[in-house]
């Protein structure tokens, strides 16, 4: 009931929904579909693992028996730098081309596996349940959604990589979060996932102010800099000190210098009067 609840926080009607195959995305389609939303569920196949296709095409058909329409888009993933940013970056590619609203499955546990995973690259990040993706779930554990697919008789596939501790994910989550509990003695996720969320309005109220060029060379630093960190996280670059020292001069001691490479393919410039984010 509680995966039912949260997703009638989606106020659109007709969406795209990410699916993985796993519990939090079939859960997450079966609760649409049962509160009468139009959904096509996406499986995008990053061909990363043997027999990847067949996974996709299970998932389709498991959710196309609960009166969801599905499709299976393959794509190419850069192997160059970040295989798992590359990977994540062409997902949503994928499910932004179908033109609706998207929806995707993240829980409270992996908002707070986000939250620590930030602050460990010097930006604690956060989501929102409303954003440039749905994410209904934020609000829902994900011992909910495992026994969501297991009282509507679902098998959830579960991920290798879920298993390999040499993700950084997978450690914090099977060694970090346990380890929280017995120190605190208790649940660590609900208070590090309102963070996170605090977090994310943080951001928001940021951007909101679209500031330019003239507004933060004139700014106080800790703001400028506070800026220039969920500059860098929304546009999906990595958020590091040498990347927020350049951007900074960028502002603050422009001299006709050209545009900042920041990772991940992408550059900052400044363009009538504020700075973008650009593809190099």
């Amino acid at each position: 009931m509680a995966c039912r609840v949260a997703v009638r926080a989606v106020t659109d009607r007709d969406v795209v929904v990410g699916l993985s195959g796993g519990p939090d995305s079939l859960a997450l389609v079966a609760a649409l579909v049962a509160e009468k939303y139009q959904v096509l569920a996406v499986c995008v196949d990053h061909d990363l693992q043997p027999g990847s296709d067949r996974v996709a095409e299970h998932a389709a058909d498991t959710v196309r028996r609960l009166g969801a329409q599905a499709t299976v888009v393959r794509v190419d993933v850069d192997r160059n730098g970040s295989l798992e940013a590359n990977a994540r970056r062409a997902r949503y590619e994928a499910l932004r081309k179908f033109g609706k609203p998207v929806v995707v499955g993240h829980t409270a546990d992996d908002h707070a596996e986000t939250l620590l995973l930030g602050a460990l690259r010097g930006k604690a990040a956060g989501m929102l349940v409303q954003g440039a993706v749905w994410r209904p779930f934020l609000t829902v554990r994900r011992a909910d959604t495992v026994g969501a697919c297991e009282e509507l008789g679902l098998e959830p596939w579960n991920d290798p990589h879920n298993n390999q501790r040499e993700f950084r994910r997978v450690a914090i989550r099977q060694q970090v979060l346990p380890l929280l509990a017995d120190i605190i003695g208790g649940d660590p996720v609900p208070a590090l996932a309102r963070a996170a969320t605090n977090i994310a309005h943080d951001d928001e109220a940021l951007h909101v102010s679209d500031a330019t060029l003239e507004e933060l060379e004139a700014a106080h630093p800790a703001f400028r800099r506070r800026y220039l960190t969920a500059f860098l996280h929304k546009n999906g670059a990595p958020v590091t000190g040498a990347n927020i020292d350049a951007i900074e001069r960028l502002v603050t001691d422009w001299h006709g210098q050209g545009g900042i490479a920041v990772g991940n393919g992408l550059e900052v410039i400044r363009k009538d009067g504020k700075l973008l984010s650009k593809e190099r």
